[in-house]
């Protein structure tokens, strides 16, 4: 499929599509997001849900969603445009950056009529940035302290607490008029040895006080220390571990020396399929919802896209707010119900208004101003940029190589695959300029032009191999007056890969370079971003590339092919590769691979808001008696009687079978020899304990 995009234009419908996890059928599927938001912080305000998250090295800064129903969101505010420190290390100059530092871990609260944003800056301390109102404009109060990854809490008679550190953790009171924290007041609230970790959320709830925080040793873990005081003791659970929704740990990169290092002293460290490591649902906040249900917004590492959000259902159990739902908890599907269309003990789902992504992320340029969804790498430099005539101007100053290169232009990059493309306009470039379309990660890689002495090439650069590959590009040269020339970028993000291409009339495009395996990273502690670059490798200010027509097309965003409605199908273990069977012994077994009888045979019975029945082609119903043990999955003539389940879409025909009676999963255990059971908790991270299946349509 990958290299069909590569070559070809997507259709209409295709780029004008993008990811949202509402199914349009009251049900939502995780992640929330397909891109990068790591870090996330909840709040809801009356009717209002808002959402907080990290932004780094990146600006503008400390971005904000609203949503009205938890699953929807729009970005209306960031809290700054640029860094307002004078430090070169904020502009990328003068080879000072702040890579993998920044702003990160805010917290955001509603108090006194207005919003607080605090988070931290590396080297600066606890900041603050308030408002009336969530669209801004936002005050900066730079508190200072050694305060960060911290929760806030305004408590009931005024005063004002920050909860922080790592392990051993403290609470130190604040200033309300947030000049800084409260000399004296610093204390330990809970000491080392209790598997605490960071990332705090403090809420009071009916008179507790309840911090939410996550571990990242030996595994990670999200756990909740509850008190009677602020000041303790406190005691303390564990609330959800090892939900990765089947989503193993990625390969992390490698290096030796400074992050931006001469040379190439990178590589990809080892893969294990098996382990859940840190990159589980884990830091995030809780927020009651408008109807009295209980959620957690949690990030979780999708490989190379970076961290995203996952929304997960909430139980309250002998005063804990546990991750799940009752007989499963600690777990949470990855389809579930919207929040506000669950009617007592039979959920009930209703089609969403108007499901839509939170950006608009194709841009044509035309606007006065730049989309929400663009980011600079570091503060830019805004004599040096500019939308002039329909196109993105950017004028090169000296770098050496992408990672120092100033006003570089970033958006997230969008899976589980897409395909980004963009025109490039060289006819203003000048010795030693270099601009294109390039991937700004660690290690990062580009495709662009270069232009040396009056020669035009295009070079396509991968810095985790340092290979480079040039081609002369005399059409560029001979009368087509500089361009356009089309770049594009076609990632699977889900499998960790990436291919570059390029096309001189917009239609038919020529791959360069490797399919180039990617990863996720702790340099800059963000995952692939698209960079729209230009700058000059002979020490000197030159002359400017023209953008145009950037274009993300999402060909997985449009999933209602996904469930196999009015097909035929068996259904294969991925644990074993071996198809279901309808034994006749009564019982759901599973048979040799070439088996394609009528028992082998499956279709589903859609009973509305992703909920369905499993039939056998024989016309028996899949029906679960007792409390779901291996041989208790069976078969009932009786429609009426047919286990209900909400279907789990994981992509690629991949899916899980969740009972809405035990909220658990249908599966087989792949070294047992037992028959199928409704006991299943979840996916493990490489999607062979059993639970995972796959249809294959007849």
């Amino acid at each position: 499929m990958l290299s069909v995009l590569l070559m070809t234009a997507l259709s209409a419908e295709a780029q004008t599509a993008s990811w949202t996890a509402d199914n349009g059928n009251g049900t939502f599927t995780n992640p929330l997001f397909y891109d990068e938001f790591s870090d996330p912080d909840v709040l809801r305000v009356g009717d209002d849900y808002y959402l907080a998250g990290t932004t780094m090295h990146t600006v503008p800064g400390l971005v904000i969603l609203h949503s009205k129903d938890l699953v929807n969101w729009e970005n209306v505010s960031y809290c700054f445009d640029r860094f307002d420190f004078p430090e070169d290390r904020f502009s990328l100059k003068n080879h000072e950056e702040i890579y993998g530092q920044g702003i990160w871990a805010p917290c955001i609260r509603y108090a006194n009529g207005q919003f607080y944003v605090f988070s931290n800056v590396n080297g600066k301390g606890l900041q603050c940035y308030t408002s009336k109102k969530i669209e801004g404009p936002w005050q900066h109060h730079n508190m200072k302290g050694n305060i960060y990854d911290l929760g806030v809490l305004f408590d009931d008679d005024g005063k004002v607490y920050a909860i922080h550190g790592y392990g051993t953790v403290k609470c130190t009171e604040l200033h309300p008029d947030m000049s800084g924290p409260v000399e004296g007041t610093e204390r330990v609230i809970i000491p080392e040895g209790n598997g605490v970790g960071e990332g705090h959320h403090m809420y009071k709830i009916n008179g507790k006080y309840y911090l939410i925080s996550t571990d990242y040793r030996p595994n990670g873990r999200t756990l909740c220390s509850r008190a009677d005081n602020i000041w303790g003791p406190y005691e303390t659970r564990v609330i959800t571990a090892d939900e990765t929704y089947g989503y193993h740990a990625a390969s992390l990169t490698q290096w030796q020396g400074g992050i931006l290092p001469d040379g190439s002293p990178f590589r990809l460290g080892p893969l294990d399929k098996d382990a859940t490591a840190c990159t589980n649902a884990h830091q995030g906040g809780i927020v009651q919802a408008t109807d009295g249900s209980w959620w957690a917004l949690f990030m979780q590492d999708f490989h190379s896209i970076g961290r995203t959000v996952c929304l997960m259902p909430m139980t309250w159990v002998d005063g804990w707010p546990m991750v799940g739902l009752k007989n499963n908890l600690g777990r949470a599907p990855r389809t579930w119900f919207i929040p506000g269309t669950q009617m007592g003990n039979h959920p009930s789902a209703q089609p969403s208004s108007s499901p839509h992504a939170p950006y608009v992320r194709s841009d044509n340029f035309d606007g006065k101003r730049l989309g929400r969804v663009w980011q600079w790498n570091h503060n830019p430099d805004d004599s040096m940029w500019s939308l002039s005539g329909g196109r993105l101007r950017l004028k090169t100053q000296p770098a050496e190589q992408l990672m120092w290169a100033r006003n570089t232009l970033t958006q997230r990059v969008i899976g589980p695959k897409s395909v980004t493309t963009v025109q490039l306009f060289v006819k203003n470039l000048r010795d030693g300029d270099v601009a294109g379309l390039g991937n700004i990660n660690v290690p990062c890689s580009w495709i662009g032009v270069v232009k040396d002495g009056n020669h035009l090439t295009l070079r396509c650069f991968e810095q985790l191999t340092n290979d480079t590959i040039t081609i002369d590009l005399p059409l560029l040269e001979r009368g087509s007056g500089g361009g356009p020339l089309w770049l594009r970028s076609v990632g699977d993000y889900d499998h960790d890969q990436a291919q570059y291409a390029y096309s001189t009339d917009g239609v038919n495009f020529q791959t360069i370079g490797r399919m180039m395996p990617l990863s996720y990273q702790l340099c800059t502690f963000q995952g692939s971003r698209h960079a729209l670059f230009a700058f000059n490798v002979k020490g000197h200010k030159g002359g400017y590339a023209e953008f145009d027509n950037f274009t993300v097309e999402e060909p997985c965003a449009d999933r209602s092919q996904n469930i196999p409605y009015g097909k035929t199908f068996r259904i294969i273990n991925k644990a074993t590769g071996r198809p279901a069977v309808c034994d006749p012994h009564g019982i759901l077994y599973d048979t040799h691979a070439a088996d394609k009888g009528q028992r082998t045979q499956f279709r589903l019975i859609d009973c509305g808001g992703g909920i369905v029945s499993l039939q056998c082609l024989d016309g028996r119903y899949v029906k679960v008696y007792g409390d779901g043990l291996p041989g208790d999955v069976r078969f009932t003539s009786d429609a009426d009687q047919a286990e209900r389940f909400l279907w789990q879409d994981y992509l690629d025909h991949d899916f899980m079978l969740f009972s809405l009676r035990n909220h658990r999963y249908i599966g087989k255990s792949p070294t047992t020899g037992s028959p199928y059971s409704m006991d299943f908790t979840g996916p493990d991270p490489a999607r062979r304990n059993g639970s995972v299946l796959r249809w294959e349509e007849l």
